[in-house]
């Protein structure tokens, strides 16, 4: 290697280019300017303001934000799903009069108050969410008119109980706590809204409502069209938006004890402010309770900061229109630009170098042959990229198709088809257990469970997260091949933890260790990372011993062994470090052996491109997607090769007729069954001195 070479590839060992897309990436990557913000407004004030950071200036302030911050999240809620409520401020108002008046006038104990005052926020809130949801009204003109209906019924009721509100005395310390107590030092606004605000960050990621809301406001056509019932969302956003409002009311006229005209006036605009400015998009679909967080502390202390230097109420008017108008055009351009940016950045490729690669031509074992040209072809033209074939104990195939179906072949002649089973995703190595059922690794889903009578389980689709991984690598986004150890243990590959399934040869551009290799452990019910770290890893096959198993990565064109029992238990070997090609599934043979499908061949174009990760970036930046420099994946063969990693023969369809990419094999009584991602048809073919009675499933789980 050449003094470059070496530099080359220390350089892109040392410095992790893929760390500025994966950040990009992230969900909080989106709080940062508002962070920002944040710290500046702080910074700038508490210079400007003697005594800003003073005890009592912090306390007073954070009682009045934990009523404000409930506004904000009640219209984050709202904007989430993709609709607005101008109404957050009168609703407020007139859940600050009817908590009053149910106590001065009406009597009521204080808890019954709070119920019935969230309750009549709530109300509001369903008008909104059926003019809205169900009926379609626009929500702009919609919540306006709500505006200004409730501020017509808070000023009615203040002039019909005002009187009577100012003139009775509250005897009640539960109620005075609501306003004035403390709680572990916080006010109790502070700690109800920080309660509120874990639940909400709680839901919206990780429930099943919570993503409604989110998949509503992204795009309601397509959140219709998977089953949401987008009215009842939407309806329900406006209904918890009511609630919250209701209950900061009830916190406000328990800290103050009285009501007036100006209550809630302007808040709304205030509120709409601080949920935009926190980066929470109105346009829907991108939201968080920590957004509306730090959005609402932003406008609080900005407010409360100009009042304390004695700027007037319309300057304080004009100040918050010009940062509604600023942060409405940084949300846009931020997010069009960020993009812009992850685009450019994520696909980051790394300095990768292959062996020579061995010839194809006599007297290699590798030499080009035609023994794959009288393939008999099985379902042409009625499967549509079976990417593994694998058959039971009665003969019949199973292989998986484009749209979510594994497909079985009936025997003897597999003219007839029928659809074994519907698993959604893409389904990709198979494997059948003990018990007869078929284990199917699907890609973007994870590793799941067809039995006997056709009923689909999941087993798992998480791991565990590596600990100095900057995203979340719990999620399996492409589980990959999958084999069964004797005890039951079910290892599987997972080719990539950067890319989804529909981009999975982008991953080759990459070429770095992204891939990993899982256990799944049935009788425990645990998941857990054996091998990290590996070049797109994929083929997965039990060795004879039951002690270990072959795999095969990709783009580093090579097979490896780990022992996972036994005295070398933990250890990798590499068996085969130089194939001509890019090995997929493994198999096992009928004499011991194992058969290789290589999904395609390697170029010197491309094995040179490899060494060129700068080469690589620029093209992935600069040219279309679909003109990317990708390896070869349009001629393949057969690989048969022993457990020294001796290839004892090799199969090869020289004019490409039949099978021109092959991605799995399987022997069953004295034939060889071909499946491919790209195919659309099964091919099957007659093996000469092979055991015309040997089964996998047999193999396998024969008893002793």
């Amino acid at each position: 290697m050449s003094m470059a070479d070496t530099f080359l590839r220390w350089r892109y060992r040392v410095i992790p280019d893929h760390l500025l897309g994966e950040i990009l990436a992230k969900r909080w990557i989106d709080n940062a300017i508002p962070l920002l913000i944040l710290l500046i407004v702080i910074a700038a004030f508490g210079f400007a303001i003697p005594g800003f950071f003073g005890l009592s200036s912090i306390a007073n302030l954070l009682r009045q934000w934990g009523e404000f911050s409930l506004l904000v999240m009640a219209l984050m809620i709202v904007m989430v799903a993709g609709g607005i409520d101008l109404s957050v401020g009168s609703t407020f108002a007139l859940g600050n009069i009817v908590a009053l008046a149910l106590l001065t006038v009406g009597g009521l104990p204080w808890p019954l108050v709070v119920v019935l005052t969230m309750a009549c926020g709530a109300a509001v809130g369903l008008v909104n969410g059926v003019l809205v949801g169900y009926l379609r009204l626009r929500a702009f003109l919609t919540t306006l008119v709500t505006l200004i209906i409730v501020r017509a019924i808070v000023d009615m009721l203040l002039l019909t109980y005002s009187v009577s509100i100012a003139s009775t005395f509250i005897d009640s310390e539960a109620w005075y706590f609501l306003g004035e107590g403390s709680i572990f030092s916080l006010p109790v606004s502070v700690v109800v809204t920080l309660v509120i605000a874990i639940t909400v960050h709680i839901v919206f990621s990780r429930t099943r409502p919570g993503w409604s809301v989110l998949a509503t406001g992204g795009s309601r056509r397509s959140a219709h069209n998977v089953g949401i019932p987008v009215r009842r969302v939407i309806c329900m956003t406006y209904v918890v938006s009511g609630t919250l409002c209701a209950l900061a009311g009830v916190l406000f006229a328990s800290r103050l004890g009285g009501a007036g005209a100006d209550t809630g006036v302007g808040l709304e605009i205030a509120a709409l402010t601080a949920a935009v400015l926190g980066g929470n998009s109105l346009g829907g679909g991108r939201g968080s309770a920590a957004k509306a967080v730090i959005g609402s502390i932003t406008v609080m202390i900005l407010v409360n900061s100009l009042v304390r230097m004695g700027v007037n109420s319309g300057a304080n008017s004009l100040l918050l229109g010009l940062v509604l108008l600023g942060a409405v055009a940084i949300d846009v351009r931020f997010l069009k630009n960020k993009h812009k940016l992850l685009s450019k950045v994520y696909v980051s490729p790394t300095y990768a170098t292959l062996p020579t690669a061995p010839a194809t031509t006599a007297p290699s074992p590798y030499a080009v042959n035609d023994r794959l040209q009288g393939v008999e072809l099985i379902g042409l033209g009625e499967i549509d990229g079976p990417e593994d074939v694998i058959l039971d104990e009665d003969d019949n195939i199973y292989a998986g198709n484009r749209v979510g179906d594994i497909i079985r072949f009936l025997a003897p002649d597999y003219s007839r088809q029928e659809i074994f089973a519907h698993v959604g995703g893409r389904p990709l190595g198979m494997a059948f257990d003990r018990d007869g059922a078929l284990l199917v690794c699907i890609g973007g889903m994870g590793l799941y469970r067809v039995t006997k009578d056709r009923k689909v389980e999941k087993l798992t689709d998480e791991t565990n997260r590596s600990l100095l991984s900057v995203t979340d690598d719990s999620r399996l986004r492409l589980a990959d091949d999958l084999d069964i150890a004797p005890d039951g243990r079910v290892f599987f590959s997972e080719a990539t933890t950067r890319y989804e399934m529909a981009e999975w040869s982008v991953d080759s551009l990459e070429s770095r260790g992204n891939g990993r290799i899982i256990c799944y452990d049935p009788i425990r019910g645990t998941t857990r990372t054996v091998l990290k770290g590996l070049v797109f890893p994929n083929g997965i096959c039990m060795a004879n011993d039951g002690q270990s198993f072959y795999f095969a990565e990709t783009w580093a064109c090579r097979i490896s062994r780990y022992y996972f029992d036994g005295p070398r238990a933990g250890e990798v070997e590499v068996v085969i470090p130089d194939l001509p090609g890019y090995p997929d599934n493994i198999n096992r043979a009928s004499d011991g052996t194992y058969w290789l499908a290589l999904v395609g061949m390697r170029t010197p174009t491309m094995d040179l491109a490899m060494k060129q990760p700068g080469f690589r970036k620029r093209m992935a930046r600069r040219i279309a997607f679909d003109e990317w420099l990708y390896p070869n994946i349009n001629t393949g063969c057969v690989v048969r090769f022993d457990d020294a990693g001796t290839v004892v023969e090799t199969l090869w369809d020289k004019k490409g007729d039949n099978h021109p990419m092959i991605t799995s094999m399987r022997e069953h009584k004295g034939h060889l069954y071909i499946g491919g991602i790209s195919n659309n048809r099964i091919g099957r073919l007659k093996l000469e001195g092979m055991d015309p009675a040997w089964t996998g499933p047999d193999n396998y789980w024969r008893k002793a």
